[in-house]
């Protein structure tokens, strides 16, 4: 296993705006290099349109070709990830993105399910978690902790039939361990759902549009203006806007209600 100095290492960026988010994305993955990492993914929504997952085991190079530089990836919102193994072997199919549908093969392809997301972090209670989640009818393609949050979110937003803010606030609450969390939700196009907890987490603001990312030199080349995300503070973010509130008096109110 990675040493504890990396277990946290991993890149995550998201954009939504007004211009093509895959090089975006590419481009601040690659200011993350640094961090160490061992396969790369993006998903990225045009419009209403399903969103697209595409992923890539070695450099990020490897990820740049399957996607023509990310021209073969059209679309205005994203979130893209550089993985270092903790949860399973480095593979195609526990790369990040994960999807919360009961997929067979590697996440890859057309997001159909509801959640799509990326994560830094480590989940401590994510075998309870997903035993759990295998009882109530959950399928598992990976070996990730992520893949196991990414369900966790979509049980909560269906069986209660809530809004992303809720589901996120439920899921922090049966969560142990860190986590910076980037989320897209199918009926919400051209919006990235972001919560944190010790795993670190920034937001840039420019004219129409946001970034996110796990460090500074992933977005300083697209704006100067960067917000550092609290701990237990998640976000709504829509081009040019970041909507963000502490989790604390969601987290209360969802505390009795949340068991799976």
């Amino acid at each position: 296993m990675p040493s504890g100095k990396r277990l946290n290492m991993c890149g995550i960026v998201g954009y939504t705006g007004k211009k093509q988010a895959a090089p975006i994305l590419l481009d601040g993955l690659s200011k993350l290099e640094y961090r160490g990492y061992d396969s790369a993914g993006l998903a990225v929504r045009d419009g209403e349109k399903l969103a697209e997952v595409v992923k890539a085991t070695g450099r990020l190079k490897n990820l740049m070709e399957m996607t023509d530089e990310g021209r073969a990836l059209p679309g205005t919102c994203g979130i893209g990830h550089t993985r270092w193994a903790t949860h399973g072997v480095p593979s195609q199919t526990n790369a990040h993105p994960h999807v919360s549908g009961n997929c067979t093969g590697s996440g890859s392809g057309p997001v159909e399910s509801e959640v799509v997301g990326v994560h830094n972090g480590i989940i401590e209670n994510y075998q309870e978690l997903k035993e759990k989640l295998l009882k109530k009818g959950y399928t598992f393609y990976s070996q990730t902790d992520t893949e196991v949050v990414v369900k966790l979110v979509d049980y909560y937003y269906k069986k209660y039939n809530i809004g992303p803010i809720d589901a996120i606030a439920k899921t922090m609450v049966r969560v142990r361990g860190s986590y910076a969390l980037e989320l897209m939700f199918r009926d919400y196009p051209g919006e990235i759902w972001i919560a944190r907890k010790e795993s670190p987490m920034i937001v840039g603001i420019a004219d129409g549009e946001t970034f996110v990312a796990s460090d500074v030199p992933a977005i300083l080349k697209y704006t100067r203006q960067v917000y550092y995300v609290g701990n237990l503070e998640f976000a709504r973010l829509l081009p040019g806007q970041a909507d963000a509130q502490t989790a604390a008096r969601l987290l209360a109110r969802t505390q009795a209600a949340c068991r799976i």
